[in-house]
């Protein structure tokens, strides 16, 4: 209880210091004073409807960037984790090299190689970048989810006439994926928040449109944009989260695992599937006469 205290009393001072030092006049290196960061002077821009229009159609730009690099980042990662986890070292180990190979490289470095040698456009070329990087690390995410599997898990998929694909894709990919739920959402978040590095190839996304703004309107607002395009990012990563966090709790552990080991043996309650030897239903003294 001392520690939250004492904890909790350092953070309410480290706030206070700040919102009195960004409140305080300064004064710019030409010698000219400004008033402070909280002044309603630095905040009478956005009485101007054309400056949200501009901010909202680089949230929107932000969204589509985001969006089309996270589908193609989940597809792109479930085709490595299973190069991954092939039996066949011909798939397995280029696979691995080339999945270390897209993880060690950093994201600015890919957008402005795509954009430079393919000469996709700025769009694509922060799509392709944020797909590809982001569909290696979640490919490793749902391989480490699936080598987790009780390999019971895969045998029972086997047994009951499912093909090693069909065991991977519809019992073993399934609990991988809601295992590895939070590390591909945090991934999401990431890549949503990477988006920001588009703004150094060219493309016009929620960064880039605040700081055409701060230039437009001059040094005195730089704070005002900073703090509402700070705001619209945090927003967007908790609604982000949050959904997540409602798919996870809609899918409960194992449903789909027995709903697919149903339809496979043609029933319609759950039932445990567990081999037998042929003459297990016969009696003890009839299985194995004497002389046998």
């Amino acid at each position: 209880m001392i520690s939250s205290i004492v904890g909790a009393a350092a953070i309410l001072a480290l706030l206070t210091w700040l919102v009195i030092t960004l409140a305080s006049e300064r004064t710019t290196a030409a010698g000219a004073q400004l008033p402070g960061l909280f002044d309603p002077s630095r905040w009478d821009i956005f009485n101007d409807v054309a400056v949200w229009r501009t901010i909202g159609q680089g949230t929107l730009n932000t969204l589509a960037m985001a969006a089309v690099a996270a589908v193609l980042a989940l597809i792109i990662g479930v085709l490595f984790s299973f190069g991954r986890t092939a039996r066949r070292r011909a798939v397995r180990i280029p696979t691995t090299v080339l999945l270390e190979f897209l993880r060690g490289m950093p994201v600015l470095l890919m957008m402005l190689f795509v954009l430079l040698v393919f000469s996709t456009g700025t769009y694509w070329a922060g799509v392709t970048a944020l797909a590809v990087y982001n569909g290696a690390i979640i490919g490793e995410a749902l391989r480490a989810g699936i080598q987790s599997l009780p390999a019971g898990q895969r045998e029972a998929g086997l047994a009951i006439g499912l093909t090693p694909l069909s065991t991977r894709f519809l019992i073993e990919f399934p609990q991988a994926f809601r295992q590895m739920l939070p590390i591909i959402v945090a991934q999401l978040v990431v890549l949503l928040k990477d988006t920001s590095l588009a703004y150094i190839v060219g493309y016009t996304e929620l960064l880039r449109t605040g700081k055409n703004l701060e230039s437009f309107f001059g040094n005195r607002y730089a704070f005002s944009f900073f703090f509402i395009v700070l705001a619209i990012y945090l927003a967007l990563n908790f609604a982000l989260s949050w959904v997540a966090r409602r798919l996870a709790s809609r899918s409960p552990g194992g449903q789909t695992t027995r709903r697919v080991a149903r339809a496979a043996i043609g029933e319609n309650a759950d039932t445990t599937v567990i081999a037998l030897p042929r003459d297990a239903d016969r009696p003890r003294d009839e299985r194995h006469p004497p002389g046998r």
